[in-house]
């Protein structure tokens, strides 16, 4: 006699327990672990924020760096309301007009002014697209050039990765910021390739905002230099995997070797990549402040935040303390989203803290 099943207990049924909810898959228990992680919050917060800025600073108000120039007021305190004498002087007050009828142009330089009377709030806000924009396309570079080679060292093996390998390992003897400063030394000679093509993508007409020259061979550089770190985790997550029984069942059913590297390994391997990558964003950015604040980076008057510290080195010691303060926060702000982004990613993406 015939039966039938009950909800919830018959085993192709895809609801749980008869409740009607389907099971969660991978990634949505992954996304729901990182909101609830308060480090996961906190990072994706400043790093929101962040991008905000990014975005809507350029749109709000574009920067001109060949007027931004105010030399009577050079080198001024941090100050959220202009004095009298300044706001007769900018034509703000004189007859019939106060204070009160110029409410948003008394507010002014709460970051101060650098050397050539220029508004520093406004420049480390336009240099919040140049430092995410450069970081984030260095790691993208290293991403894809490393995974590549290190899911075909993985896979391939045999020559092809001890070379592979030994490569990666020079790259990794060597300090990053000393091998990021050799290599952009060589990519700033002007007859380099590196060199023609960042002044081409220095004169596009959105790429040019960005980047200058010297500021593209600093991306360049930090990218090569991250390759070897994706290169290797790729490697690793491949060795670990091709032994899996589905990549066997895959081989004995006859796919090639390619899909089965691109449609069955490298899905499986981006959990790691994902948490290096968020990591490394941080990494890279720091990499190009560095660059910038030793003169490789980019080039006054571009807003690039380790240019703006290598500027205000020669201030700080003579009391104009805000200068270097400003983008040096910005920069640790930066810094420590992108690593409170990456540890709740971490968590997040680990199945063993599955709850």
């Amino acid at each position: 006699m015939a039966t039938t099943a009950q909800p919830g207990t018959d085993r192709t049924d895809p609801t749980v327990g008869g409740l009607g909810r389907k099971p969660r898959s991978l990634w949505s228990d992954a996304r729901r672990r990182l909101f609830s992680s308060t480090v996961g919050r906190i990072g994706m917060a400043i790093c929101s924020f962040l991008i905000a800025i990014a975005i809507i600073t350029p749109l709000v108000k574009p920067l001109d760096t060949t007027l931004n120039r105010d030399t009577p007021n050079k080198l001024r305190q941090p100050s959220w309301l202009m004095s009298d004498e300044e706001l007769v002087t900018a034509g703000e007050v004189s007859g019939d007009r106060t204070r009160n009828d110029a409410p948003w142009t008394t507010f002014e330089r709460p970051f101060g002014t650098d050397q050539l009377g220029r508004d520093l709030f406004i420049r480390v806000l336009h240099g919040a697209p140049i430092s995410l924009t450069v970081g984030m396309a260095a790691v993208l570079l290293s991403v894809f050039f490393g995974s590549l080679l290190g899911l075909a060292a993985g896979f391939i093996g045999g020559v092809f990765d001890t070379v592979s390998t030994w490569v990666m390992d020079i790259m990794l003897a060597f300090p990053s910021i000393l091998l990021a400063i050799a290599l952009t030394a060589i990519s700033n000679d002007p007859r380099s390739f590196s060199y023609a093509l960042g002044e081409k993508i220095s004169n596009m007409p959105i790429l040019g905002a960005i980047f200058d020259t010297p500021l593209f061979n600093a991306m360049i550089a930090v990218a090569i230099v991250e390759i070897p770190i994706f290169g290797r985790i790729a490697r690793a997550a491949v060795i670990s995997l091709r032994g899996q029984e589905y990549v066997t069942a895959a081989e004995a059913l006859g796919v090639k070797k390619i899909r089965i590297l691109f449609r069955h390994i490298l899905p499986n391997s981006l959990t790691p990549i994902l948490v290096q990558m968020t990591l490394s964003i941080a990494t890279a950015i720091t990499s190009v402040a560095a660059l910038g604040f030793l003169g490789l980076g980019a080039q006054p008057p571009r807003p690039e935040w380790g240019s703006m510290l290598s500027t205000a080195r020669d201030y700080v010691g003579t009391g104009q303390w805000w200068y270097a303060l400003f983008p040096g926060v910005a920069i640790m702000l930066t810094v420590l989203g992108f690593n409170l982004l990456g540890d709740g990613l971490r968590d997040a993406l680990d199945p063993r803290l599955k709850a």
